[in-house]
């Protein structure tokens, strides 16, 4: 699950009280802060389902994090039954957000065929998306061109060139 470490405040207590009454009122942002305090057991009992239902109402606003947040618990398992074919979904939004993590997660799921056919040019254009914003997806970016032809990898980054992150208003119309 991604967030833990991200400014997260250590007095739990104190920080779901106001994550709540946040969310409650349709806070996005608040909205994904108590799906992460629930799904890593900050200040209330873990409980994945309890996180599932605030990242949903996140993502569902455009949050490309809680869209991540879903994606990994669709692909786990965690909360939900896993579905490979919903975890997609939610990375992909997120990605084409410019998500980073997500994008990678999209690269991994087309680099191993799970969800989506297995395609290797896919799979590196994402993965190099994500290596571009973050430099801890590199290496697997390199990894990735090794089981690549040259004209695969050319074609790949000229993908990622061309890509344009979407806003939500463009990307919920094809929902």
């Amino acid at each position: 699950m991604y967030g833990e470490g991200l400014g997260v405040p250590q007095d739990y207590a104190e920080a779901i009280k106001w994550f709540r009454m946040a969310a409650e009122q349709g806070y996005a942002s608040a909205q994904y802060s108590l799906g992460l305090m629930h799904g890593l057991g900050r200040g209330v009992p873990q409980d994945d389902a309890e996180a599932i239902k605030w990242y949903r109402l996140a993502a569902e606003q455009g949050y490309a994090h809680a869209q991540g947040n879903l994606g990994v618990m669709y692909a786990n398992g965690e909360g939900v039954p896993q579905n490979y074919a919903e975890a997609i979904k939610w990375y992909r939004l997120a990605a084409e957000q410019g998500y980073a993590a997500a994008q990678y997660n999209l690269g991994f799921r087309y680099d191993n065929g799970k969800g989506v056919p297995q395609d290797f040019v896919q799979a590196h254009k994402w993965v190099n998306l994500a290596a571009s914003r973050s430099n801890m997806f590199g290496e697997i970016r390199e990894q990735l061109g090794k089981q690549m032809t040259p004209d695969q990898i050319a074609e790949a980054q000229c993908l990622a060139r061309e890509w344009k992150p979407k806003t939500w208003d463009e990307l919920k119309s094809g929902l």
